[in-house]
């Protein structure tokens, strides 16, 4: 991943290719291929397939474990991130008077399911300048009656990092909030400090390089009772099939009440590989190798005619740059046929730099973009 041969042995569709878009889809190494067979393999064994299958379970929440510094029994993996926000939902149980709040700078998943007309809790919205969040306007809004402050650790927007500790400071001093983070476009990318969080989440097909079908959830211990989410099911029960099945229910407590049903197993076999793969290169290769790319990269947009949207802020960006310019879509389509991969959301360019990623995509970036905007007027 971070040299000319482990590039071209673990990512042989990479060659030839600028790939820079891992916010939306990250490119899996060939081990993840080789799970994916494996699950396969082992689903033709029928019913003594579930032996194998539910070691790599359990081998998915132990990694899970270590990224998130918390124990395999504070983990809890279903199907995406929105659904573990919607279990989250359920667990708080908000009534009338209560407050959530939420940023501008989030992705749909931790943010809509307290913006529904079900859900009975006023919801404030942390609103960014120039892309990036400040402590000074977390505070007015926090009070007695916040139930949860919802932050993505870093943003799908503007590419801002935000710094956890001074939030958590916030929150624990101004109310008394649970702190909801979403890892999704930090997790495999930048090593992770999240002491203070309440509850974690992330996908698991973009920076890890995982499959689709996979939410990571952390519930901390002491916070296990707070995030039991009363939802139907079996695997999140503590008795499923017991004599009072049908008058009574509960569910496992904390992270455990997040699995609602059968795992999704071919998820699990790809997240287990994907993890060990990242752990073995290391996040903090990974970044120490991305992160100069992205500081010439974003030098480099500020002397060109766009508006960026990613602060100017080297230390509060982790792997995305975002720049606005009202011919959007045809640079993103002249970069695309010089077969250099970007996404366009909403006349936006995003660009996502991985371990995979290499100088010379950079360069190939900055002067095809040159010419792009040249040629666009």
């Amino acid at each position: 991943m971070l040299t000319a041969e482990s590039r071209r042995r673990d990512f042989p569709t990479l060659e030839g290719k600028s790939y820079l878009n891992t916010a939306a889809e990250g490119v899996p190494p060939l081990a993840v291929g080789e799970a994916l067979q494996q699950y396969f393999r082992d689903k033709q064994l029928g019913m003594d397939g579930r032996i194998p299958h539910a070691a790599q379970w359990e081998a998915a929440k132990a990694l899970t474990a270590e990224f998130f510094e918390l124990t395999p029994a504070e983990i809890g993996i279903c199907s995406c991130s929105s659904e573990a926000y919607n279990l989250a939902a359920l667990a708080l149980q908000l009534k009338p008077g209560d407050e959530v709040v939420v940023t501008d700078l989030d992705f749909p998943a931790s943010s809509t399911p307290w913006l529904q007309p079900s859900c009975p809790a006023t919801t404030r919205v942390w609103r960014h300048r120039n892309g990036a969040l400040r402590i000074e306007d977390l505070v007015p809004l926090l009070s007695a009656k916040t139930r949860l402050v919802t932050v993505s650790l870093v943003s799908f927007y503007s590419g801002f990092q935000v710094a956890l500790p001074p939030i958590v400071e916030a929150v624990r001093k101004h109310s008394p909030a649970l702190l909801a983070v979403d890892v999704t476009q930090a997790l495999g990318r930048v090593p992770l400090d999240l002491a203070g969080a309440d509850l974690i989440v992330s996908s698991t097909h973009k920076w890890i390089l995982a499959s689709h079908g996979g939410g990571l959830v952390g519930v901390p211990k002491e916070r296990a009772a707070e995030w039991t989410a009363p939802a139907g099911g079996w695997f999140n029960l503590e008795d499923a099939f017991g004599p009072s099945s049908f008058e009574t229910v509960k569910s496992k407590p904390g992270a455990a009440s997040f699995m609602v049903g059968m795992p999704n197993y071919p998820a699990l076999y790809a997240i287990r590989a994907a993890l060990e793969y990242i752990r073995g290169v290391g996040v903090a290769k990974i970044d120490a190798h991305a992160r100069p790319l992205i500081e010439h990269c974003l030098a480099e947009l500020k002397k060109l005619p766009v508006e960026l949207l990613t602060p100017n802020e080297p230390e509060s960006v982790a792997g995305i740059l975002v720049f606005k310019h009202p011919k959007a879509a045809a640079l993103q389509a002249r970069l695309h046929a010089a077969n250099i991969h970007v996404m366009n959301p909403a006349g936006r360019i995003r660009v996502a730099i991985h371990g995979y990623n290499t100088a010379g995509d950079i360069e190939k970036l900055l002067k095809e973009l040159k010419a792009a905007l040249a040629a666009v007027g």
